[in-house]
């Protein structure tokens, strides 16, 4: 196909330059279409109208310089530390170029003699110089020794965009694709955004802003299109907050328009909320029942998202709302993620229910298939009331006979269409979805934007804050000390591991190692349980239950226990190789203890030294137990794709928009987006661009259905 006769649907492997081994590469990056490659924006820019002499350097710049490599080579420290030495000059002067352990630019051969290479980097002086200066790790490209006809205009002399590399294709070839591909198209590139948005907003058509967002022409200041403020960048930025705006508006409107159940509030459901609650709820329990009970008192289906922090009293309060539904005649389905937490969730209920008449019971797939068989069908004939769950929950085979509130317990665990899946085992239930990972704002809007609200912001009373303690490995005796001298007194520990069993990762401690180094070596004195992910689920709950009870005094666990394992009498957590885990994980698990009136101590272990990210994780833990501002840190840290850390929990695959950079227009977009729906310019406008959602609102933004 030649370039004339390119569209943006066109598959990218027809575009000039790319065929079928870059569209493979391309294609694992999610590139499959010339539109998808005009969206593999820029991550940063570099102004290279005025790049620096290496005479004019300045320690502490970070700067970009362009220079020819005179030697380069790998080096061995004393240590054994490899270092990749280079040195380059623009013959103002002489600059060094270190990589740590980076073998393989000494294997592939990545520099040579009298190449012209631009270094991107900080600029300090080189401790073992005589005066140089230095850039360590520096990013580069590397000019080819003979360049193609108007490649150099692409690279020098302006402001350049740097992409991430796909596979072998660094920035310069995409730089040169993306170059091509606009030349092809720019004229004939439609513009789906409506026009009265685009009036209205003063924003730029979508070809140029393409274009300008990719190789920007110089009028506007370098900082400006650094931070991707240039009226290109916001109009393509705004463009997808106001796609996934407009989507999740319209799902909002056609679940609001559905015909649900409507509950009543019986003088029976208050007196069994009143038989079973375990005691008095706070303020925000109370406010939040109130907004549950409401949406399901009215004649439109719930969709709810109940956010609290560790030990907030969520799951009471979807008891509650059990009780609502069940005093109607209907059924309930509480889904969790693992089989651990649904025991949990099934054993709490089910004391909790005790009282009442009634029937609870528990589906997960370690159960024998002559029970799962039976239960299925007493779920089916509607002899079940309250039925917790994995995702056995989901299966064909399961049906209910009148399913009235569907509960998803830490939704984020759950992909969008498992949520969908369990929904359709009823004709319009109200839906529940809980998570004890707090979300920042932003990133709720974007995740759960089709769903209304409720926060439990209180913890409950005689709660003792936990003292949260980051210590090294010099500090391991003394730590295994302070949990023998809490377990003396009565009380209980966590000792939590990241790994199982020896593998790929010899250098953390593995739990079923250690384990056996506890109990032999360091508290033989004390019972001590293990537990973890490939135990076989009777062994897990049999572990539960004896450290429930107080049988096990010190259980060695991996990460299972981050959510569902509510011990009282637990009042210390060592947490191994801290420094590994993630903020939110760390959270969740030091949220297993503090459940009880005695003061709770939870002692992060890490080795030194910390990389920087590690060492401000490590010190927010101590620093605070506000789960929201930890997640807000924690998106910080790690960025809006990786704070889940994967896609199929319904995160929107944002291509050029970023939430932290981006909140004003995310806010300004989701504004425009609802008015839009709500109050279109004209009946034409808004049927085309519906149509245009539908069509790429699923593969795009990686997302369910709009309608």
């Amino acid at each position: 196909m030649a370039n004339s006769l390119l569209t943006l649907s066109s598959e990218v492997k027809y575009l000039k330059g790319v065929g079928p081994a870059r569209s493979e590469l391309l294609a694992a990056r999610g590139i499959h279409t010339v539109e998808d490659l005009l969206y593999y924006t820029p991550f940063r820019y570099e102004d290279r109208t005025r790049i620096t002499r290496i005479r004019d350097l300045v320690p502490g710049q970070t700067t970009t310089v362009l220079a020819k490599v005179l030697t380069c080579g790998l080096m061995r420290t004393r240590k054994g530390l490899y270092i990749y030495d280079l040195a380059a000059t623009d013959l103002s002067g002489m600059l060094r170029c270190k990589w740590f352990n980076a073998v393989y630019l000494e294997k592939h051969k990545v520099f040579r003699q009298g190449q012209r290479v631009f270094f991107y980097g900080k600029v300090e002086r080189d401790p073992f110089g005589t005066g140089n200066l230095q850039i360590v790790q520096p990013q580069f490209e590397i000019l080819p020794e003979s360049a193609e006809e108007g490649a150099e205009s692409l690279e020098v002399g302006r402001v350049v965009p740097i992409y991430e590399s796909v596979g072998t294709l660094g920035t310069r070839v995409l730089r040169r694709l993306i170059s091509a591909a606009l030349t092809a198209l720019e004229a004939q590139i439609p513009d789906h955004l409506p026009e009265s948005v685009r009036q209205r907003n003063k924003l730029v058509d979508r070809g140029p802003a393409l274009r300008l967002t990719h190789f920007p022409d110089g009028e506007r200041p370098i900082e400006e299109v650094a931070s991707f403020r240039t009226p290109a960048q916001i109009r393509v930025i705004f463009e997808e907050f106001f796609a996934v705006g407009a989507g999740l508006a319209l799902k909002r409107r056609k679940a609001k328009a559905a015909a649900g159940i409507e509950f009543h509030v019986t003088e029976g459901v208050r007196q069994a909320i009143k038989q079973i609650l375990p005691f008095h709820p706070t303020g925000a329990q109370k406010r939040v029942l109130k907004e549950i009970a409401d949406d399901m008192c009215s004649p439109r289906p719930m969709n709810r998202l109940l956010q609290g922090d560790v030990g907030s009293g969520k799951t009471i309060v979807a008891v509650q709302a059990a009780l609502l539904a069940m005093e109607n005649g209907h059924q309930v389905a509480l889904m969790a993620p693992t089989e651990i937490l649904a025991t949990q969730h099934y054993l709490y209920i089910k004391d909790l229910l005790a009282p009442l008449r009634y029937e609870v019971d528990l589906l997960i797939s370690a159960r024998k298939a002559a029970e799962k068989s039976e239960l299925k069908r007493r779920i089916a004939r509607g002899e079940v009331h309250l039925v917790v769950g994995t995702h056995a929950l989901i299966e064909e085979d399961v049906s209910f006979a009148r399913l009235g509130l569907a509960v998803v317990d830490e939704q984020h665990r759950f992909g969008v269409m498992q949520r969908f899946k369990l929904i359709r085992k009823g004709a319009t239930p109200d839906v529940l979805v809980m998570t004890a990972t707090p979300i920042p704002r932003t990133l709720a809007l974007t995740l759960y934007g089709d769903l209304d609200f409720s926060v439990i912001d209180e913890l409950p009373p005689n709660r003792t804050p936990i003292e949260t303690r980051q210590i090294f490995e010099r500090d391991r005796a003394q730590a295994f000390e302070f949990i023998g001298d809490k377990v003396r007194r009565g009380g209980q520990a966590y000792v939590v591991y990241p790994v199982i069993e020896e593998g790929g990762k010899l250098d953390l401690k593995p739990a079923v190692r250690m384990y056996d180094h506890l109990s032999r070596n360091v508290f033989p004195e004390f019972r001590l349980g293990l537990l973890h992910g490939r135990l076989p689920s009777d062994e897990k709950e049999g572990v539960m239950q004896r450290f429930k009870r107080g049988e096990v005094q010190v259980l060695v666990s991996t990460t299972v226990v981050e959510v569902g394992v509510d011990v009282a009498n637990a009042t210390v957590m060592l947490i191994e190789h801290a420094d590994r885990f993630g903020l939110a994980q760390l959270h969740q698990l030091r949220g297993r203890i503090g459940r009880g009136k005695a003061k709770s101590t939870c002692l992060l272990l890490a080795e030194e030294p910390l990389t920087d990210v590690a060492s401000e994780r490590l010190r927010t833990m101590t620093e605070t137990t506000d789960g929201f501002r930890i997640a807000e840190i924690d998106l910080k840290l790690r960025g809006p794709g990786e704070f889940f850390g994967t896609r199929q929990w319904g995160i929107p695959t944002f291509r050029v928009a970023n939430l932290l950079r981006d909140q004003e227009i995310l806010d300004w977009a989701k504004r425009e987006a609802s008015d839009f729906v709500e109050r279109p310019a004209s009946r034409q406008e808004f049927e085309a661009f519906v149509t245009y959602l539908r069509a790429h609102w699923p593969r795009r933004y990686g997302l369910a259905s709009v309608a």
